[in-house]
Order: C-alpha cells, then sequence, then structure tokens
C-alpha cells in the first residue's frame, strides 16, 4: 500500500524521505497533504513561533475583572464588555446551572 516517498523541503530544498509508516500515520490521522518540511526545518519552525501553529495554541492573552457577584479579582481569556456580567469560576458554575438546567 504504502511505500517510502523521496519529498524536497520548500525551506532548505533537501530531500527527505516520507516513509511508509508516517504516510499510514497521516492517513490514520485523516491528513490529505504530504509534509512540506524536512525533520529540521519543522523543528527550527516549530521553535521559532514558540511552539504555536497559525490555528492558535501557545499562551493565552489574559485580562484581569472583578467578578459581578461576589466582588474577587480574577483572569478570564477574553476581552470584557462593560453591558455585559463577568464571573469568577466558583460564581459562574451556579450560574450556568440556572441557564441549563443542568443539576450539576
Amino acid at each position: 500500500m504504502f511505500q517510502d516517498r523521496n519529498l524536497t523541503c520548500v525551506d532548505c530544498n533537501a530531500s527527505f524521505v516520507f516513509t511508509a509508516s508516517e504516510q499510514e500515520f497521516h492517513a490514520e490521522k485523516g491528513f490529505n497533504n504530504d509534509p512540506k518540511r524536512c525533520q529540521e526545518c519543522r523543528a527550527a519552525r516549530k521553535a521559532s513561533t514558540g511552539g504555536q501553529s497559525r490555528f492558535g495554541g501557545g499562551t493565552r492573552e489574559m485580562f484581569d475583572v472583578v467578578c459581578a457577584t461576589c466582588g474577587c479579582k480574577t483572569q478570564v481569556p477574553f476581552q470584557p464588555r462593560s453591558d455585559r456580567p463577568v464571573y469568577c469560576r466558583d460564581c459562574f458554575k451556579p450560574a450556568e446551572r440556572k441557564t441549563t438546567g443542568s443539576r450539576w
């Protein structure tokens, strides 16, 4: 089914082998595209971006807020709006139960 294939890295133009086992792994994960970079260039790219992909990841920007219920200081991962209340973790869970009808 799968056979080792030689590919060319888009960054350094070096030839690298896309092994049959790597191809099988890609197929199992549903990846449709072949890798564009050799192992060394992938590692260098990951190191230069701090491990963040173009889809996010890495560290999240957090915003300091005061809980609308208990008044404690906390942080949230979104920019709060002045027209909406923001809750700490402890106060948010009971509010979530009321709106979803969940017993827990």
